[in-house]
This record gives C-alpha cells, structure tokens and sequence, in this order.
C-alpha cells in the first residue's frame, strides 16, 4: 500500500492506494524522500492541460528495485520520458521526443506519492555531499540552466529577470556566473534580502529605462508578464520566456518585427550541471526553502505554496 495525492477533475485527495507502482523493464522503483511543489504543480490542478492522476515531478527518492548498482542509491530523475526512436530522439534532444511521457505533467504518474517507477536512463545519482534539501532543487535548477544552453550570454550583456519566484531567483543566480551584469527585477522587500545576500543587483521596473536590456528573461507566469519584458529589451536584445502562461500574453508583436528582437522558449534543462553547481557550492537553493510538511499535510502545503510571493514548500515523506 502508498499514500498518493490524486487529482481528478479538479479536486484532490490523498488516498491510500492499494498496489505499489509495478516497474516494468528498463525501470526502477523509488521510494521517494522529500518532493518540492512549484508552479506548474499548482496549474495542472487548476486544470491546466485538463490533467488527472498524481501531479510532482521535483523529488529526491531511494532506489528499492532495478539495477544492483542503483539500489540504496539516492537518485533525482528528468521528467521527459522519451521514447528514443523519433527524430528528435535521434538528433540528441529528448526533452522535445514526439512521443513523449513527463512525470506528474502527461500520462505518467508523479512524485506526490510514496513510490514512483521511472525509467533508469532518467535517474541521476545524488553526491554524498549534496543534502536532499538541495537535491530536491535539481530539477527546477537545471530548467534555469537551460537559458545558458539556448541563448549566448556574453560578460558584457545586461540582464534583467523578472518575476522573482522560485525559479527566477535560480535563473539570476545562474546568470550570475556568467559575469553579465544582472538585475533582478523586484516586487517585494523579500526578494530584495536575497539579492543583496547574493550580491546581484536588484531594482523596481519603473525604475528600470525602456528599451535599455540586452536580455530579458520573463519567469512571471503572467500574460502581463511578456507585455512588460517587451517593454524593457533593446532592439535586437533577446527575450527569453520561462513561463507557462495562465492567460494569453497581449502586446504589441509587431515591436519584436521593427526592433528585430529574438525569442527563445526555454523548458528543462541539463541534470549533471545542476549537480555539479550544487556539490560545488556555486548556487544557494536553500534559502529559497519557505516551509515544509509531512506528506500526510499535503492539502495544507500546497495552500501554502498557492499564497503570493511563496517561495519553495517541501514534502517529507
């Protein structure tokens, strides 16, 4: 038996189910340890996609069956589950695989349950030296890395971030050690105390000129949110969206014609990178850490997690 959180048709419960996950070949059994609720967790129970089952995909778990070199391991996993044949597969870029699966997003069951089977090609081994309270952060950590993998970032752009949630305040922090000089682009007195701990810049956007950013990176998840990046790229700056929108984004797209912006969508990103950061000390996650809860609390959490301005709330199992 495994405790599950299930959402169906928009509502959720925590139920007790009755079989564990059954691995089938090429998969491991986890037992997860501690999971992280984000944004799009939050979405998807929404309704976004229209989604049911068990949601979580940021999660640090043990290896209780598959390969014996995994067993006992402490393994985080990537979400894509692709199937290897596509074109895509095929040409080295499985997070865009046709036919693929993703954890506790499309039709394959999450981390907000006791056990969870994954594909072994997806698990990564976690370092002694990396805690699972840092663990649980290497998802969302390598998503913030993949703007370095998509977009050139040069010593001497000018760099700003808006929406300064969990994920934004990885992606300035990331962008950091690139030597660009970046600015977090703040709305509360919290996210401030936080850049100033890490010694990036921080200002309002009324405070920021228009027209005056080499790149601008939108983690709002806010149609707004594109409208007021827009405003702030210089012409043939780049604009770089790590946001799922609630709503469509209105703004004038004939400005990225005229000014020749470049935009580029950025999803997940490198898991070996993000670990390496981690055992080396290069990236704070742990101050992002708002709260946590037993898994049984879990209803209560995700409120927590829903509430402006929160920052990462954890599940320990």
């Amino acid at each position: 038996m495994m405790r599950a959180l299930v959402c169906n048709n928009h509502q959720i419960s925590l139920h007790t189910l009755a079989a564990l996950p059954e691995p089938r070949e090429g998969e491991a059994l986890l037992k997860i340890r501690q999971a992280g609720i984000c944004n799009t967790d939050l979405e998807l129970i929404a309704g976004m996609y229209g989604f049911s089952g068990i949601p979580g995909h940021e999660f640090v778990a043990e290896v209780e069956q598959g390969p014996p070199h995994l067993i006992g391991k402490r393994v985080v996993g990537e979400i894509n589950i692709a199937c290897g044949g596509c074109d895509f597969c095929q040409r080295g870029i499985p997070s865009q695989c046709r036919n693929r699966r993703t954890v506790g997003i499309r039709q394959h069951p999450g981390a907000f349950a006791d056990y969870l089977a994954l594909t072994v090609q997806n698990l990564h081994v976690i370092p002694d030296t990396v805690t699972d309270d840092q663990a649980v952060f290497i998802e969302p950590l390598a998503a913030a890395l993949q703007v370095t993998e998509l977009a050139h970032i040069s010593p001497d752009n000018r760099i700003g971030v808006i929406g300064l949630g969990k994920l934004g305040l990885l992606i300035v922090q990331v962008l950091q050690l690139t030597g660009a000089d970046v600015i977090g682009i703040t709305r509360r007195e919290s996210q401030k105390r936080l850049l100033d701990k890490w010694g990036i810049s921080a200002a309002a956007y009324a405070e920021i000129p228009a027209e005056s950013l080499h790149v601008v990176v939108d983690c709002t998840g806010q149609a707004q949110g594109f409208e007021d990046a827009l405003r702030l790229i210089e012409p043939r700056g780049t604009l770089i969206l790590k946001s799922t929108y609630h709503d469509l984004p209105r703004a004038d797209l004939t400005q990225l014609v005229v000014r020749e912006i470049n935009v580029i969508g950025s999803r997940c990103g490198p898991f070996e990178s993000a670990i390496r950061l981690l055992k080396q000390g290069l990236v704070d996650v742990t101050a992002l850490i708002e709260a946590r809860y037993p898994f049984d609390s879990i209803i209560e959490a995700l409120e927590r997690a829903a509430q402006p301005g929160a920052l990462k709330v954890l599940l320990d199992f």
